[in-house]
């Protein structure tokens, strides 16, 4: 690819910007392994935590890399997608690197999450131990989520008030692979929505992912819900670690509008239950006779353990499901080596 396939230059990259990007640690050779220059492989979490740092989503950073762009050209993309990263978000990730205490602007915040009040309370946290699912109320304000929502129709391009226009052929079924705006930084910046995740994480020592959004209309003659349908996005090899997953709401969102669904409380059964498969796959089993959906309200984020089945619902409303992907995941979160 060169330099101005994409309509901006990288000759200006060190003048301009290139100390802000140069300093941070391992990002050519992040560019090397996506481009097939390097076997190098950086660990999966530092992977995920410098994509995070730079405000990049995985899907759109892996898309770009595939065209194989030299390294400047990558770092002139990343500041024209994404903007300069945040000079205390790279000094986080240095310091988890070296295993060294946070930037004291940093320490703070964390500090301050820890000391807030709780936002979840003791039924919505009993309500997470047995079913595995929480709604927080209100994470953001119906203000907030409105100015999603418009973000949303524009990518979408799709008019509120022409389903002509909902049905448009994409590439990635219902998900809207965009991730920079600041309309989707007002979660992601949430101490509100951090506390929640503190909560059922048990520490406020978590990193905020950069996800995309999501754009599911009715079905109708001519269109079938094309899924994601239940499913687990991690091995289920044991032990499954603890993690979790979230979806923000940007408007109401009733039971049949292609809301989440999930198998509640099925943690609790689950190693049983794949002991018992013995060597048939999980993944061909069919739970929705025991899957509900989850209804909630604009700027309402539903959170659910990583390890039930869980996926967007068939809509068989007026309008489409509108939403937004929103997660935290510590920094010691850890994969199974083996997929299942």
């Amino acid at each position: 690819m060169s330099r101005s396939d994409k309509g901006w230059s990288a000759l200006p990259l060190m003048e301009s910007y290139g100390p802000l990007l140069t300093t941070v640690r391992d990002l050519e050779t992040f560019w090397a392994q996506a481009t097939f220059r390097t076997p190098k492989r950086l660990p999966d979490m530092q992977a995920r935590i410098l994509l995070d740092v730079l405000g990049l989503g995985l899907e759109q950073t892996t898309g770009y890399l595939s065209a194989r762009p030299d390294y400047e050209t990558f770092q002139a993309w990343i500041v024209a997608v994404a903007g300069l990263p945040d000079p205390e978000k790279v000094a986080r990730y240095h310091a988890w690197l070296d295993r060294a205490p946070p930037p004291p602007a940093t320490a703070r915040r964390l500090a301050e999450i820890t000391a807030a009040p709780d936002v979840l309370d003791t039924a919505d946290l009993a309500q997470w131990e047995e079913h595995g699912f929480v709604i927080l109320r209100g994470a953001i304000t119906p203000a907030e989520a409105k100015a999603c929502e418009v973000l949303l129709w524009q990518q979408a391009n799709a008019t509120p008030d022409d389903p002509s226009t909902w049905y448009t052929r994409r590439k990635n079924g219902i998900m809207v692979q965009y991730f920079q705006h600041p309309s989707l930084e007002v979660a992601r910046t949430s101490p509100r929505i951090h506390k929640a995740f503190a909560q059922l994480w048990g520490t406020a020592d978590l990193w905020m992912t950069v996800d995309r959004m999501s754009f599911n209309p009715p079905e109708r003659p001519d269109y079938r819900f094309p899924g994601p349908d239940l499913h687990w996005d991690v091995s289920l090899a044991q032990p499954i670690p603890f993690a979790t997953q979230g979806i923000l709401y940007l408007t109401d969102t009733r039971a049949d509008q292609g809301a989440l669904q999930l198998v509640p409380g099925f943690h609790h059964r689950l190693s049983a239950w794949l002991d018992m498969l013995g060597d048939a796959d999980p993944r061909q089993i069919d739970l929705h006779g025991e899957a509900i959906t989850i209804p909630a309200g604009a700027g309402d984020l539903v959170i659910w353990r990583q390890d039930l089945p869980h996926g967007a619902s068939p809509n068989a409303s007026d309008r489409p499901r509108m939403a937004h992907y929103v997660n935290m995941y510590s920094p010691e979160l850890t994969a199974h080596p083996v997929w299942r």
